[in-house]
């Protein structure tokens, strides 16, 4: 590779790792021109002064902030004062292993405008962590893919190891906060192309981790704070009105047909229960119908496009993922009502909104995809 290298690094006492990570990167990446760019926010335990005693040996700076603090907005400093063509962005504590770089720059080179080291493609991973943090890591990338479509192009989209353009953020509005700026990077750069590149994340040695409770709140107003600066806070309120209105017809068609019908409710086994699923289901698909016209003419206008085909497709694709949520729903709506003897009424409540956000994933997804 001809192009120059910055690699960003955000610190905050990390005094005993700074040299033996300098040490690595230049191992694995010796023969690029790069730079290691340290931003610092006003360590106190010689973080700095370590920094700076490596700069007589190795291209190393570092750039103190005392004014500001979080690793996010630390990375955007780094961009903002960068002077290579790829940016790399990694964390100090050496959980990130510097050997992966070259393949994320490996992947840049074929084409890639963000490469990200990925814990969740085949040969990456987090072994060492324990259940409870696997779920957590896990819920938060289900977060991020139902509220921020950008986010599903990547498996991993908290991770905090990756490569890109200059180009992806150059003269683009950042403005993050708490921890994971590759959401922001996803949701706000330009870019075309993404790759993924395994890597297993290490346990760190020296110094003390900075995730708590605080950074998770912090990671859920990200969350909605690039929802909203994206359009797709909008987006999902529009589709909530739209799945209000489907919840009247569903549940309001089930209650005519199973009062005043002739149908019998799921819950009565005395006379079984099939009579009672046939009200579900003509009430479920009758919703299904109206839900797609209002969602493709107002909550997903921007990309309502391919004329009558692709109206014709949209609708058998919503109907296909609806028809599985609404099996989803009949399921819920069963195991409580029929298994655990909860009203029916409240029963059917329960498995529409299980099956409402089911709908929102795949259709934001798959139906009106951009």
């Amino acid at each position: 590779m001809t192009k120059s290298l910055s690699l960003i690094i955000p610190t905050y006492n990390e005094s005993g790792n700074i040299s033996p990570l300098v040490k690595q990167i230049h191992l694995a990446i010796s023969d690029y021109k790069y730079e290691i760019l340290f931003v610092d926010d006003a360590s106190t335990d010689g973080t700095v002064e370590r920094i700076e005693e490596l700069g007589k040996d190795y291209p190393v700076r570092a750039i103190v902030r005392r004014d500001e603090r979080g690793l996010a907005s630390a990375v955007v400093k780094g961009f903002q004062n960068a002077g290579g063509d790829i940016l790399v962005v990694m964390d100090a504590d050496l959980q990130h292993p510097p050997a992966v770089i070259e393949q994320l720059l490996a992947a840049i080179e074929q084409g890639a405008d963000i490469a990200v080291a990925s814990r969740y493609v085949p040969g990456g991973g987090c072994a060492e962590w324990s259940g409870l943090r696997k779920l957590i890591s896990r819920g938060a990338i289900f977060l991020a893919w139902l509220f921020l479509p950008q986010a599903r192009r990547v498996k991993d989209p908290m991770s905090g190891f990756f490569a890109l353009k200059n180009s992806v953020v150059e003269q683009v509005s950042l403005d993050p906060i708490g921890y994971k700026i590759l959401l922001e990077v996803l949701v706000m750069g330009r870019y075309r192309e993404v790759a993924e590149v395994p890597f297993q994340f290490q346990l760190r040695e020296l110094g003390e981790s900075k995730l708590n409770f605080s950074q998770e709140y912090e990671y859920l107003r990200h969350i909605v704070r690039l929802a909203s600066r994206s359009g797709e806070a909008a987006r999902f309120l529009k589709f909530c009105l739209v799945g209000a209105s489907g919840v009247v017809v569903n549940f309001g068609l089930y209650l005519l047909l199973t009062r005043f019908a002739g149908f019998t409710p799921i819950s009565d086994t005395s006379s079984g229960i099939l009579s009672g699923n046939i009200a579900l289901t003509i009430s479920i698909e009758t919703s299904i119908i109206t839900n797609f016209i209002l969602n493709n003419f107002f909550t997903f206008s921007d990309r309502n496009t391919g004329g009558a085909g692709g109206f014709l497709r949209r609708l058998l694709r919503f109907n296909l993922i609806c028809v599985l949520g609404g099996l989803i729903q009949i399921g819920v709506a069963n195991l409580l009502a029929v298994v655990l003897g909860i009203a029916d009424l409240a029963a059917v409540l329960i498995g529409i909104i299980v099956a409402f956000f089911w709908n929102y994933l795949l259709n934001n997804s798959l139906t009106w995809r951009r």
